[in-house]
């Protein structure tokens, strides 16, 4: 018996590991995809479009691991949220590699153009979401809910850059006819960045998730009845139980 537990941990252990691999593949996608829109460069952007391919072949992979591990063993409660929390969290890392493509097709249609103004805000933002993906990705490594709350703390930083951003953006739109079309692309790619750090705040849940056993909509601002009027709340001290 004593065998059998050592022997699944190592397999839990193993699985976490891809999981914590496939992250750091997409942040690197992630990274190079923003590298590629603001330096300008097809050639990166196409080196992100490319890896996509090996960030979905992880995604399954871990996927059968994830269902073999359930139908062979018989994992205890604890365990059950661990492998649920790795299923769902490979699933929000696929976005976040779906979206680096995105943003990279963007860099590829853009990079014959000269930027109506200097591409600083888009970079400082993608910055933020890096900094944030990889703070979820290593709360999940040393299960750590200071971490997770650092990680919704940041989003409303997020939230407040994009809304400032598309403002700013849609401003140009208005004032500067023949600058749509660049415009419009580039408000696409704050939104894209968004949505990263709202699937890294899943990310984040989910390890809160896994440690305490209470899933819960820990960013106010993705609950449904947020106003925008406050900051999120951040995620309160709790137990954590077995």
């Amino acid at each position: 018996m004593r065998r059998t537990r050592q022997s699944f941990d190592e397999q839990l252990q193993r699985l976490e590991q891809r999981l914590l691999e496939m992250g750091g593949y997409a942040a690197d996608m992630l990274d190079k995809s923003v590298r590629a829109l603001a330096e300008q460069n097809v050639e990166l952007a196409h080196e992100v479009i490319a890896a996509d391919d090996r960030v979905d072949e992880m995604d399954l992979g871990i996927e059968q691991d994830c269902m073999r591990l359930l139908a062979l063993q018989q994992p205890m409660s604890r365990d059950l949220r661990t492998i649920g929390t790795v299923m769902k969290v490979i699933a929000d890392v696929e976005r976040v590699g779906d979206y680096s493509v995105d943003i990279a097709k963007t860099a590829i249609k853009l990079a014959g153009t000269r930027y109506y103004k200097p591409l600083e805000d888009i970079p400082r933002m993608g910055e933020q979401v890096r900094m944030m993906l990889g703070e979820a990705l290593e709360a999940l490594v040393h299960r750590d809910l200071d971490q997770v709350k650092r990680v919704i703390e940041w989003d409303d930083q997020v939230d407040k850059m994009w809304y400032r951003l598309s403002d700013q953006i849609e401003h140009v739109m208005q004032e500067r006819p023949e600058a749509v079309p660049q415009a419009a692309a580039l408000l696409l790619v704050a939104r894209y960045l968004e949505r990263i750090a709202d699937h890294t705040v899943n990310i984040a849940e989910r390890v809160a998730y896994m440690e305490t056993g209470r899933l819960e909509v820990l960013a106010r601002s993705h609950r449904p009845d947020y106003q925008g009027e406050d900051p999120p709340e951040t995620l309160q001290a709790t137990e954590r139980s077995e």
